[in-house]
């Protein structure tokens, strides 16, 4: 498995802690899903107003958002070869606020946003009431998996 991060976000270093993190949820989220690691991922932490700008430009929604998945495949099959899963979009602006709101720490909301994004990208969505069961389900088997609940 391949993660590529991009820091667009002036002034925040992302730690060796933070990234092993991300390696971590990706490896569990993968592994749940049972489909292998054969993947590229991309990861890009933005700003707010970066974020609102791509939910306009690409989704028509002119709000900030935490996160936004663009899967680069349709359908999967069972079997993968280095696939290029899709890019993912995490404003570092929500992760701080969330993670104040709900009162836990920033790693817990950025593993959260993360395993959110990737069942995007692998078709999980939240558009009616079955799926958003569907999918969060899928991220409370996840998360607790990963032991990150503060």
């Amino acid at each position: 498995m391949e993660i590529l991060i991009d820091v667009r976000k002036e002034g925040f270093g992302l730690k060796e802690s933070l990234t092993e993190l991300i390696d971590r949820v990706a490896e569990q989220t993968l592994e749940h899903l049972n489909k292998g690691k054969n993947f590229e991922i991309s990861i890009s932490f933005v700003t707010n107003e970066e974020i609102r700008e791509l939910n306009k430009t690409y989704l028509g929604n002119d709000y900030v958002t935490d996160v936004l998945s663009f899967p680069m495949e349709d359908e999967f099959g069972s079997d993968y070869d280095n696939t290029v899963l899709g890019d993912v979009v995490i404003s570092i602006d929500k992760i701080r606020e969330q993670a104040e709101e709900f009162n836990h720490s920033f790693e817990r909301e950025l593993a959260y946003l993360f395993v959110h994004s990737l069942l995007h990208l692998f078709g999980y969505d939240h558009i009616n009431e079955q799926d958003k069961d569907i999918m969060r389900n899928e991220e409370k088997s996840i998360m607790d998996k990963l032991k990150i609940y503060k």
